[in-house]
């Protein structure tokens, strides 16, 4: 295979290193990266002779030149606030790349219909970061649940990441700009969910704060009750005590499904399909952001009905 040219946005993230490893690991090469943060001196252990730029109009100039005198960037990897994924989308394609986004995807799902729209223009093409989908053990997990026929399961998702003061001031922090924290730490979850339990049929949002949110969904094949948060107060005793920060936690009908491993390669893998022609696209990034989108603007029923047993502890 040859070798393929790559440009990035957003440099500075804490997720970019995972994409410019791929682009290292895959036999590919990163040729420019933008941020207007310029602590990006991580791009020195993957790839020192990157140009790159603070403007995303010099950057834009600097990849329109490169079409122009036939270097062409083949893809454009997008790290950047989740709200600007759908401008960045688009100027990856403008300029006839291909984008590799992370998610979500974009923040409302009428923005998915105007990024198919460019797709059909240009020709380029738009993969979703959709990494749970590549790990074993949730592979393993959709083929039972497909093996089980039209059994309904009941399904527990925890997922706490404590976040410091930093969050809330941070564009993470901000429902315009991140989407909130259903949409910020849970989408991935909530494709995981659709992928292997079938798409929603009714969503319950009972919590949605700054910190943490809850609901209950009822899936194709599945009862699922979620909590997620970013609150280190949230944790479980056990984890405190051990001074763990995060806790992930999926129980199928009772019993707890073993994923703690396997995250390391899941970018990696991710850039393989791709480039093998097997990545998730636009229409796989859809049951997501609509997921989210219809938390994000639920109101709140409170503890009633099926809920999670960790929003006692949160209220």
């Amino acid at each position: 295979m040859d070798s393929k040219t790559f440009a990035l946005i957003g440099a500075a993230g804490f997720v970019a290193p995972r994409h410019m490893r791929a682009i290292k690991d895959t036999g590919n090469h990163l040729i420019a990266a933008l941020d207007p943060n310029d602590s990006v001196g991580v791009i020195d252990s993957y790839f020192p002779t990157a140009d790159f730029f603070t403007e995303s109009e010099r950057f834009d100039r600097h990849i329109d030149k490169l079409r122009r005198k036939g270097t062409p960037v083949d893809y454009v990897s997008i790290c950047s606030p989740n709200y600007l994924h759908d401008a960045h989308i688009r100027l990856a394609l403008r300029n006839r790349a291909n984008a590799i986004c992370e998610k979500p995807l974009v923040l409302n799902p009428w923005n998915i219909d105007g990024l198919q729209e460019i797709e059909a223009e240009t020709g380029a093409r738009i993969y979703n970061i959709l990494q749970l989908r590549l790990h074993p053990s949730i592979i393993a997990l959709r083929e039972s649940v497909q093996a089980a026929g039209d059994r309904m399961h009941q399904v527990e998702v925890t997922y706490i990441t404590s976040r410091g003061k930093w969050y809330q001031r941070s564009w993470k922090g901000d429902i315009e700009k991140s989407g909130g924290i259903a949409t910020n730490i849970g989408v991935h979850f909530f494709d995981m969910l659709a992928w292997v339990f079938g798409n929603v049929r009714y969503s319950t949002v009972h919590l949605n704060r700054e910190d943490c949110a809850a609901g209950h969904l009822e899936l194709a094949h599945a009862h699922v009750r979620w909590f997620l948060s970013v609150n280190a107060e949230h944790l479980p005793e056990a984890q405190r005590a051990q001074g763990q920060r995060t806790y992930r936690s999926i129980t199928l009908d009772g019993e707890e499904i073993e994923f703690s491993e396997g995250f390391t390669d899941l970018h990696t893998d991710s850039y393989r399909h791709i480039l093998a022609g097997e990545g998730f696209g636009v229409d796989a990034a859809r049951a997501a952001v609509e997921t989210v989108y219809q938390i994000r603007n639920a109101a709140p029923q409170g503890l009633q009905s099926d809920y999670h047993p960790f929003c006692k502890q949160a209220r």
